[in-house]
Formats: C-alpha cells, structure tokens, sequence
C-alpha cells in the first residue's frame, strides 16, 4: 500500500497533496503541499502502530481531511480512504462525515483492503483471531454519494490497478500562457556576405590595385 501509494504521489506532479492516518484516532500528518520529496518521506516512515490501532477512526478521519480541503480552490478535490476494517466504536456516525463532504463538494474514492467476508488467522500468542473485515457497503456509500468510485484490494497488482485508475479518472487540464522562442536565422548569411564584401574590398585596395 505505501509503495503504490508513493507512486501515485509521483505522477501527481501539479496537485497539491495531504495526509491524514488514522486508528482509534484520526490525526492530520501533512496539510497539502507540493513539496511531494517531503510528503513521500512521510508517507515512507509510516508502520502499524503509530496511531493506536484499537480501533478504525473511520468517519472521524474523513472530516479531518474535509478540514483540511475546505478552503482549497482547487477544481476537483478529492479524498482517497485506504481502510482495512470498519468503523469502530465512539467514531463519529458516517452519516456526518459524509454531509461534510458534500457540502464542500469533495469527492471520495474508497480502497478496501481485504475481504467482505469474516476470515481468521493464527496468531503466535493470541491462537485464532478475527482478521478485520472490510465494511464494504459503507465505502461504497460514501464512494457514490459523492461521485467518486469504491474499490477492493486483495493483493499488490489489484493496489496499483486502482491507483492507475484513479489517477487516469482525475485529470484537470491546466491553462497557461505558451511561450515561443525565435532565431533569425538570415543573421549569419548577413555576416557572411558582410566578410566577403570586406574580403573584395581588401583585394582591391591592397593586391588588385598593384595588378595592372
């Protein structure tokens, strides 16, 4: 996810770009920015853990980047949600989160990572435990509402597929003044008609004139 993610954030060259993570709380890491060598390094150093995982701040983490996309005059703005789970318990209800971003015309692209189905998986301490299951419907509630589009990811070549895909969706054409450099080109032609003149000049004046 962090490999492709990095990619995408590459070829965005002209588009502003945040960061918002989350677990059990939902914290805004980098606010937009071009300076894309500084938000790839960020993205680079982010591990499991470093917001606590006890909880998916599913909702919370979307008004938190409506916040921060609020006031951007940009043409289209967008949030891509990357998620392995579903909200949990004391998140905000996704019915906020989702007026929020309507209200601010924001487009949401969802990446389940996972499954819709209840899967387990032997821990080395814990015995069997409950993988996280993706809530699907709900992403793809809050894909459509706002005209964005929900995808599942179940392995690395289905996270670059969607990532191409919605950097393909997300294209702005970009007006600008067209500069045209010009190079007269009859300049050296002149300099050489000019040497030769003075070249016959030369011969009359200093060999011709003794010829007689």
């Amino acid at each position: 996810a962090k490999r492709e993610a990095l990619r995408f954030i590459a070829k965005r060259v002209n588009d502003p770009i945040g960061l918002v993570i989350f677990g059990k709380h939902a914290i805004s890491r980098c606010p937009l920015t071009l300076d894309k060598s500084m938000l790839a390094s960020l993205v680079g150093e982010l591990q499991l853990g470093i917001v606590d995982p006890d909880g998916t701040a599913l909702s919370r983490a979307l008004v938190t980047a409506v916040n921060r996309l609020k006031h951007s005059k940009a043409t289209s703005k967008v949030i891509i949600l990357l998620t392995d789970g579903e909200p949990s318990e004391g998140d905000l209800r996704p019915e906020v989160a989702l007026e929020a971003a309507k209200r601010y015309g924001i487009k949401i692209y969802t990446i389940g990572i996972g499954s819709e189905e209840q899967r387990f998986a032997m821990h080395q301490l814990y015995g069997l435990v409950a993988i996280p299951r993706v809530n699907k419907e709900l992403l793809d509630v809050f894909a459509v509402e706002t005209g964005g589009r929900s995808f599942l990811a179940q392995n690395p070549d289905d996270m670059r597929a969607i990532y191409d895909t919605i950097d393909q969706l997300e294209t702005t054409v970009h007006e600008t003044d067209i500069f045209s450099t010009y190079y007269d080109i009859f300049i050296p032609f002149v300099l050489l008609i000019g040497f030769l003149l003075l070249f016959e000049q030369c011969l009359a004046t200093f060999v011709w004139f003794g010829i007689w």
